[in-house]
């Protein structure tokens, strides 16, 4: 994975979803500004999540877009936002949380130190795997199911977001 060693201080303010990502913010506080973010924004809300993740941190959260979740099978998304399910929810999305802030050059060093292949445990009690693949990282969840990163490094005051293209899901 080629990660850019210079930078300018304008470059650490990314835009994901039309909106500035500054790293004074916190996730929840930048997630909010994403029209690409949505869903997992109503997500967190509904699984009571707004104050773990605006809390100190740091976090890796691999975020996924509302494309991400509109390919779930149809009626997942409005079945987990439901009351009744909110355990099932938070279960899912702290499976995108990583504890500690990895940036993509910290995940570039484990995966090629572990040989291809590095194990993150999740929030959740669960393991992604990121691998890469012509200079692209991808995360796998423990049902073979990928994600790639396509917006990485969007740093935030405490940890960082990689969007990602396909919402992940912890073993059944």
């Amino acid at each position: 994975m080629k990660v850019e060693k210079t930078m300018k201080p304008d470059a650490e303010v990314k835009v994901v979803g039309g909106a500035k990502m500054y790293p004074t913010r916190t996730i929840v506080e930048n997630a909010v500004e994403s029209k690409d973010h949505t869903t997992l924004v109503a997500a967190v809300k509904a699984a009571d999540l707004v104050e773990t993740l605006s809390s100190e941190g740091p976090f890796t959260v691999f975020a996924p877009t509302n494309k991400a979740f509109e390919a779930l099978p149809e009626g997942t998304v409005e079945t987990l936002l439901k009351p009744e399910n909110k355990e099932q929810l938070q279960t899912i999305l702290t499976y995108h949380v990583v504890a500690g802030k990895y940036n993509a050059a910290d995940i570039a060093k484990l995966i090629e130190k572990n040989n291809g292949k590095a194990e993150l445990a999740t929030v959740s009690g669960g393991t992604l795997v990121a691998t890469a693949k012509d200079g692209k990282v991808f995360i796998t969840d423990e049902n073979g199911n990928s994600s790639q990163v396509t917006i990485a490094d969007v740093n935030q005051s405490n940890g960082v977001i990689h969007v990602v293209d396909a919402v992940v899901l912890p073993k059944a």
